[in-house]
């Protein structure tokens, strides 16, 4: 493959949202390679997935540091989609990476110490071929960690220049609410907050939404599809080699109810009715709100991120479709 070079047009059509009252802006929607982007993906696949990306103006990559499969695969990759060209315009990149979760055996290998936030920065670099990330996130909060010891090595991985800003996610309200002040006591302000959110889990909006919308960070919600329900691919219920078929993973059989079926089906209805598809109405109802920086969308392929990239050829919603939608999920 000959190096990459980028389309000259690539920010013509892409919209740029401001995270939180930071200087930072980010595109609408951005790529996340949790799937599709591991060691046992085709890597002629994804890299041509993240060059027609970032020639669509999205400048935003979403990793962690057990993407993949295997763990760190994802970030190797990543690193070698870099070297093959894209790393020719880092300055125009926000590159993002993360650790809670489950990386390498032992005790320090997983959860909110220092001791292993600070070690698997230093390892994401490294896979990726990086000095510095623009965003490290805190993956998940530790109730056995005193939040000021995770808080404090994000703050110092700043002070150190391995990070220019640091996030949270999956926190709930009352753990943000400690995370911000912790924080602000070390003087680094947290950038943004990465939640699940969709019009199938919508658990944000009663106080996380409105929390950081006071507090002015920036929220970027991942499973916008609901793992795929919000998709053509169960309307008719649980098709055979389906991620809801598949006795492992992130979707489950028992999720994809009859009540569920009916309610993306008349969600189906009305999104032919504003001439969109299903995914593309849902990402666009989440990019609604203010509060919504951006939109992580996965893409197993150039088709599905061009299908996803659709939905911000209408992002208006008249209060009518506003009221059925809400009539339908509720």
């Amino acid at each position: 493959m000959e190096t990459y070079k980028a389309k000259e047009n690539r920010y013509d059509t892409m919209s740029y949202r401001r995270c939180g009252r930071s200087g930072i802006l980010l595109p609408a929607i951005s790529l996340g390679l949790w799937h599709n982007f591991g060691s046992v993906d085709v890597f002629d696949h994804f890299i041509r997935i993240a060059h027609t990306a970032f020639d669509r103006g999205v400048t935003h990559f979403d990793l962690a540091n057990n993407y993949g499969p295997v763990y760190g695969s994802a970030e190797e990759n990543f690193g070698r989609i870099l070297k093959k060209g894209l790393g020719n315009y880092r300055d125009e990149l926000i590159i993002s990476t993360k650790a809670g979760y489950d990386m390498w055996p032992g005790p320090y290998g997983n959860r909110g110490s220092r001791k292993y936030l600070m070690a698997s920065l230093d390892q994401s670099l490294k896979r990726m071929g990086l000095e510095y990330v623009d965003i490290f996130y805190s993956h998940r909060p530790d109730p056995e960690t005193p939040i000021e010891e995770t808080m404090g090595a994000l703050a110092d991985m700043v002070r150190q220049g391995k990070a220019l800003y640091v996030g949270i996610s999956n926190y709930n309200d009352q753990q943000t609410q400690k995370a911000l002040e912790v924080l602000r006591e070390y003087k680094v302000p947290c950038l943004i907050h990465q939640a699940r959110y969709s019009m199938l889990d919508r658990w944000t909006e009663p106080a996380l939404l409105p929390l950081l919308e006071e507090k002015g960070v920036g929220m970027i919600a991942f499973s916008p599809l609901a793992q795929g329900m919000l998709s053509d691919k169960y309307l008719k219920g649980i098709p055979q080699n389906s991620r809801a078929a598949k006795s492992t993973g992130h979707l489950q059989t028992g999720w994809i109810t009859e009540e569920v079926i009916r309610k993306v089906n008349l969600l189906n209805d009305l999104a032919k009715q504003r001439g969109q598809t299903l995914p593309e109405m849902a990402i666009a109802w989440l990019l609604r709100k203010p509060v919504v920086t951006s939109v992580l969308i996965g893409a197993s392929s150039v088709e599905q991120l061009e299908d996803n990239l659709k939905a911000l050829d209408n992002v208006s919603f008249t209060e009518e479709e506003i009221l059925l939608i809400e009539n339908i999920l509720f």
